[in-house]
């Protein structure tokens, strides 16, 4: 590439800089993974069966779907924590419209188109307004969950056909995987091609190195940032159509507590909270360890309500060992600098004797 055009496009460098301390990452989500699988299997000999895959699949596909969009949302430098309510609201919806005998087909149109809605919402405060993200995101958190509520109150809706609940129940034919489990397996090769082979992908990237760089640089922030919340709003109504007919139940507080899993799949998966390092590679091992660790821990009788715990623990470590080790390398850096200008010491001259 020209020296013009680097300056113009600030992520061009680096997609395989930017990759190198992720695959180190994902190294060691790999080494991670199987020492959750030996350590399921040590505990409970119904671990590497393919039954317990297809439950393990199908506990964990909803979150791994929302936290697709959710890597790229951090690794532009956002946020969004109303993933879970987003969900909930679309849950509602579902139940609602066809309590009231709506068509499915023309129930997911406007889901869909809810859940772009609720994202665009989410867009339009981060980037027009100019409110910080995770500020906008817990509103519309407390915002989308009272919608939710005020569409379906109390009422608990079930009776949907068991063509659609066998969707959330049943694996894809000839295989072990549930079909949540199989949706995230394509979205995720579609997210790793935009984020590592598009200029959009290095978007993302160079406005989670520096916003204000990229925007000089003519990048069109605003528009991407808000393109991300909207595909976020539509992967967290998806999310909540599957996790209803999973349950074959519409309620309000569907999806409670679902923000926190999603924010740990991601920075588990070496996604820096500070923006501008992660990739998609990371995030499906990060599903991997994070859905195996806690499937391993259930078959070994572990108090369920407990898992939260292990959950906070993910986070601390995905947050705290990054950086330390960027703190390390920083110092490094600096001491390589340092040497390199220190000028040579004088060689010592000795007397010389007269002969």
């Amino acid at each position: 590439m020209e020296p013009s055009q680097a300056a113009v496009d600030p992520g061009h460098v680096s997609v395989r800089a930017r990759l190198r301390p992720a695959l180190r990452w994902e190294s060691g989500l790999v080494v991670v993974v199987v020492a959750i699988a030996i350590f399921g299997s040590a505990v409970s000999p119904q671990f590497l069966t393919a039954n317990n895959f297809f439950n393990l699949g199908l506990n964990t596909g909803e979150i791994a779907i929302m936290a697709l969009p959710m890597a790229l949302i951090i690794i532009s430098g956002e946020i969004d924590l109303s993933v879970e309510s987003t969900l909930g609201m679309s849950s509602a919806l579902l139940g609602v419209l066809w309590a009231d005998h709506w068509p499915m087909l023309a129930i997911f149109v406007v889901i869909l188109v809810t859940g772009a809605a609720a994202g665009a919402l989410n867009g339009f405060l981060v980037t027009r307004v100019g409110l910080p993200s995770l500020a906008v995101t817990i509103g519309t958190l407390a915002l989308y969950r009272g919608i939710a509520l005020i569409l379906l109150g109390p009422r608990t809706v079930s009776n949907f056909p068991a063509t659609y609940t066998n969707v959330g129940l049943t694996a894809i034919p000839h295989t072990d995987l549930p079909y949540s489990a199989g949706i995230f397996i394509v979205l995720a090769i579609i997210f790793a091609i935009v984020l590592h082979a598009t200029p959009f992908g290095r978007s993302v990237y160079a406005m989670g190195d520096n916003a204000e760089a990229a925007l000089f640089a003519g990048l069109r922030v605003k528009r991407v940032k808000t393109t991300l919340f909207i595909v976020s709003g539509m992967a967290s109504a998806l999310a909540g159509v599957l996790f209803t007919f999973r349950l074959n139940t519409a309620v309000q507080n569907n999806g409670v507590g679902l923000s926190l899993d999603v924010v740990a799949i991601v920075l588990l998966a070496g996604v820096s909270i500070f923006g501008g390092k992660g990739s998609i590679g990371g995030v499906f091992l990060a599903v991997l360890a994070f859905a195996g660790l806690q499937n391993a821990l259930l078959l070994t009788n572990f108090n369920q309500e407990a898992t939260g715990v292990v959950t906070g623990i993910l986070l601390l470590v995905s947050v705290f060992v990054p950086n330390v080790a960027m703190f390390v390398r920083s110092v490094r850096r600096a001491a390589t600098r340092m040497t390199r200008r220190m000028p040579p010491e004088p060689a010592l001259s000795m007397p010389r004797k007269d002969t």
